[in-house]
């Protein structure tokens, strides 16, 4: 069995819909690609008496840790979160995957582009993964059963199509063959630029030469 992936699973998580959405399709992701990637979502690791900035940090060091990213895009307006997180993501040229299930048109790329601010888009080692919530609810609704039913079909074609982007990104090569030193270098300057006692946070946690090894040994940098 191939060693599983981890991928750092963006998005809004603030209410009952958005929680337990975000959980399900984890477990399906997990469930389709057999064990090869397990999400790894923030809000199983928050906690709601923590100071805003030891959350923060906890959730930028398992950007930086994961191999992978998926980001939720849902909204009128992106999660302004999952939008920081995506840009620390991209400076370290992790493979991401943004997915968009809201069938609403917004931004300003107008119908022929992303449904989102042009700012979050065209950034390399990226797949988008779009679908209509509503039409594949109703598709899945119309094959009766119960909710139960409803939700496996729903989640399952989700979870598949998400599987393969997955599979597609991380087989692209890095943005630069760099030499490690250089990569080490650019992991450090990511623990330090964010202040609010970040670099101290990761130095407790993780020891940037050996993530940048085990990286480079999945083929990721």
């Amino acid at each position: 069995m191939t060693t599983p992936l981890s991928v750092y699973f963006a998005g809004a998580l603030f209410n009952h819909k958005e929680l337990l959405g975000n959980a399900v399709l984890a477990a399906y992701i997990e469930q389709c690609s057999a064990g090869q990637y397990v999400c790894i979502l923030p809000q199983n690791f928050e906690q709601t008496e923590a100071r805003a900035v030891d959350i923060r940090n906890q959730d930028l060091r398992q950007v930086m840790t994961c191999d992978l990213g998926l980001f939720n895009f849902d909204g009128s307006d992106l999660d302004s979160g999952t939008v920081a997180e995506f840009m620390l993501a991209k400076f370290l040229d992790i493979p991401s995957v943004i997915l968009r299930s809201d069938f609403r048109v917004s931004g300003d790329q107008g119908l022929a582009g992303d449904a989102w601010n042009l700012m979050c888009s065209f950034y390399p080692r990226t797949h988008i993964v779009q679908c209509h919530a509503m039409m594949w609810y109703q598709q899945a609704r119309q094959e009766g059963g119960t909710l139960h039913d409803l939700m496996h079909r729903l989640y399952t074609r989700l979870a598949q199509m998400l599987v393969e982007s997955l599979d597609a990104v991380r087989h692209e090569p890095p943005l630069a063959n760099r030499a490690p030193d250089d990569m080490e270098r650019l992991y450090q300057w990511a623990s330090r630029f964010p202040g609010g006692g970040f670099a101290e946070h990761c130095a407790e946690h993780l020891v940037v030469e050996a993530l940048v090894a085990e990286k480079r040994k999945k083929g990721l940098v």
